[in-house]
């Protein structure tokens, strides 16, 4: 069993409600500071961007915040911090910057919205629209059959390379673009299905290493891409950059491309993964969100190809052995609960900590 990071890896800020002695339940009207079931996390040097898919917007600091239960400073998706309810989002998923310019995953809108910059006010609206033919439209695959211009649920998205890629969930695919994608431009990639008008679960085969469940994330560099597969409880590794469709040369979560094993209730050690839903990398580290073991897995020094490789880190229990929800005792600083997104800069890595309603930063040295 490998040995745990717990003592090197520490919270250093918590955003969302505090919860004395338990779990810190959403407020009936939302406020500033707090959040319901955030799905993803953004940062980066100048912001902090978080889905706050409970509440059906997007929350950003501008600036590191500086203390815990931080207001924010924007609110999307709403016209102010106490409104709630589906509007322009309906559950917002992967958020992030490219170019300047913000994007968020509507998963529940069945589209990717796009702002030419980081709003500084409130409410601001996006510049425009990929996945569906317009604002008003929201049904998935445009209303019609599995197309390359269309979504049913994307729940990530990100740059990796030069490239652009779309966690596709529901068409159980990946779409790529060379860049961010502009409105009504067509994917020059997909991956997981042998063409952009199909959409079965692993392809309506056995599991195999060029076939998605459940993709939800993507992380990478120039030379790497990785995909969280969360319905096989896997992540996939690319090396070099697939420019077609093709099989992946690495499985992180399981033993072998061709295996689905899933590990309730039972010591997870180094190799396994539950529902996996969140991926980030930096600095020759990637970062998974093991959601359903609710803990933070970081692999170290990654082979381009393989199967069954071993985290080298765990955040967020004791152990690797270890799997319970806020460690089984009362909600901490140091504990998980279904976390979900992530984001890995620097030494900080930002976790959308769902079930505990809240999103924290931690300090993670890289080497530990």
């Amino acid at each position: 069993m490998a040995a745990s990071t717990q003592l090197k890896a520490s919270p250093v800020r918590w955003l969302g409600a505090p919860a004395p002695g338990g779990l810190a339940l959403p407020d009936a009207s939302p406020t500033s500071r707090h959040c319901y079931a955030p799905r993803h996390v953004y940062l980066d040097d100048r912001v902090l961007v978080v889905s706050d898919s409970g509440n059906h917007r997007v929350l950003i600091w501008h600036g590191l915040p500086t203390r815990d239960h931080q207001p924010a400073d924007v609110v999307l998706g709403q016209p102010d911090f106490e409104t709630e309810g589906p509007g322009l989002l309906h559950l917002p998923t992967g958020v992030g910057v490219c170019q300047g310019r913000l994007y968020v995953a509507d998963a529940w809108h069945h589209r990717l919205l796009i702002w030419k910059r980081v709003p500084q006010v409130n409410a601001e609206p996006p510049a425009y629209v990929v996945g569906q033919p317009d604002f008003a439209q929201t049904l998935p695959n445009r209303g019609g059959a599995i197309g390359p211009l269309g979504f049913y649920w994307p729940y990530g998205a990100g740059p990796v390379g030069d490239w652009f890629y779309v966690a596709d969930t529901g068409n159980r695919r990946i779409l790529g673009w060379r860049g961010l994608p502009e409105a009504g431009e067509p994917p020059q990639l997909v991956l997981g299905q042998a063409d952009f008008t199909a959409g079965l679960e692993n392809r309506g085969q056995p599991v195999a290493a060029d076939s998605f469940r459940w993709p939800h994330a993507v992380a990478g560099d120039r030379d790497h891409l990785y995909v969280a597969d969360a319905g096989n409880h896997r992540v996939l590794g690319y090396c070099p950059l697939p420019t077609r469709d093709r099989p992946a040369d690495l499985v992180l979560g399981q033993r072998a491309f061709n295996d689905t094993r899933e590990l309730p209730h039972v010591p997870q050690g180094a190799h396994a993964l539950r529902s996996p839903y969140g991926a980030s990398w930096a600095d020759g580290r990637l970062a998974v969100a093991d959601t359903a073991n609710n803990r933070i897995v970081i692999f170290r020094d990654l082979p381009p190809k393989g199967e069954g490789v071993p985290a080298a880190d765990v955040i967020g229990q004791a152990n690797f052995d270890d799997s319970g929800e806020n460690q089984w005792q009362a909600v901490r600083a140091d504990t998980l609960c279904w976390p979900y997104g992530i984001c890995l800069h620097g030494d900080l890595l930002a976790v959308a900590d769902s079930g505990n309603n809240r999103v924290m930063l931690w300090r993670v040295p890289r080497a530990m």
